[in-house]
């Protein structure tokens, strides 16, 4: 692919990759996509069952998968799933196929955010500030290996984070 034509967000779970992604394809018409809904959605169970049934290995493989098919694709803004940078040919296929923005956000944050929502499988029955610091050393040289863009969600509204991420890629360049 010579132009990247896809953004992708990737970031810790509660970082607003979500909620800014469906917003900043809104903003350049592009269609958008969440990994973990893709993998929802394919399967016809949620994530937490598919961990209960198979554990992160299992998940990891499906993850794997849906951002082979969904980075394929053409002029899309993908969220992925937080360790969706773990495995290293997912890194080489997002860093390849598509814009790379990074939604850094405090452990503090995310700890805010996580608390109300959906049942998160790597926080289930730990410390959760402990589990979100040890996830956070593990992830960010990763997020930060294919990284083109990063800009930090702390305290900010979807529509100022999608607005920064806008001032940083050139929108021009996605529309070809």
């Amino acid at each position: 692919m010579l132009s990247k034509t896809n953004v992708f967000l990737i970031g810790p779970m509660g970082s607003g990759k979500t909620a800014v992604g469906r917003y900043l394809s809104r903003l350049l018409d592009l269609t958008f996509y969440d990994s973990d809904s893709e993998i929802e959605r394919r399967t016809g169970v949620d994530i937490p069952f598919i961990f209960e049934k198979e554990g992160e290995a299992g998940f990891r493989q499906r993850e794997r998968e849906a951002i082979e098919i969904l980075t394929a694709m053409d002029r899309i803004v993908l969220a992925t799933g937080g360790g969706a940078v773990l495995l290293p040919e997912n890194r080489r296929r997002l860093a390849e196929r598509g814009r790379v923005i990074y939604l850094e956000t405090s452990v503090a944050q995310q700890a805010e955010r996580v608390k109300q929502g959906r049942n998160r499988p790597l926080l289930s029955n730990v410390d959760t500030t402990e589990k979100l610091e040890q996830l956070m050393d593990e992830r960010t040289p990763l997020y930060g290996e294919i990284a083109d863009v990063v800009v930090s969600t702390d305290g900010r509204k979807v529509r100022s984070v999608a607005e920064d991420i806008l001032r940083e890629i050139d929108p021009a360049k996605l529309m070809r």
